[in-house]
């Protein structure tokens, strides 16, 4: 980053209290106060806002679409399916 250059932001707004934070939007601000300020301004005006949080794009950490095997199942859960079980498909109401 050069010093011709803010850092951006990503905004979260809140339309009221317990809501989720929804992503709305990026900011370019030298500063997180600067930021919120800007946030504000930008997507509070028109919008009800109970809250907003501003994060620096750099301190996101995503997933990277190539890597596939990110999200595969690890480990066999089919012990959940209710299929896997060896249950008769009608029960002889007299059998004891």
């Amino acid at each position: 980053m050069t010093d011709t250059q803010w850092e951006t932001y990503e905004v979260f707004h809140q339309s009221k209290r317990g809501d989720a934070h929804i992503h709305v939007g990026s900011v370019h601000a030298p500063d997180p106060e600067m930021a919120l300020h800007l946030a504000r301004d930008q997507f509070a005006r028109r919008l009800r806002c109970a809250s907003i949080w501003v994060v620096a794009t750099r301190l996101i950490t995503a997933t990277d679409y190539q890597d596939e095997t990110f999200f595969a199942q690890t480990t066999d859960k089919s012990y959940r399916d209710p299929k896997t079980f060896g249950a008769p498909d009608k029960l002889d109401p007299h059998a004891s």
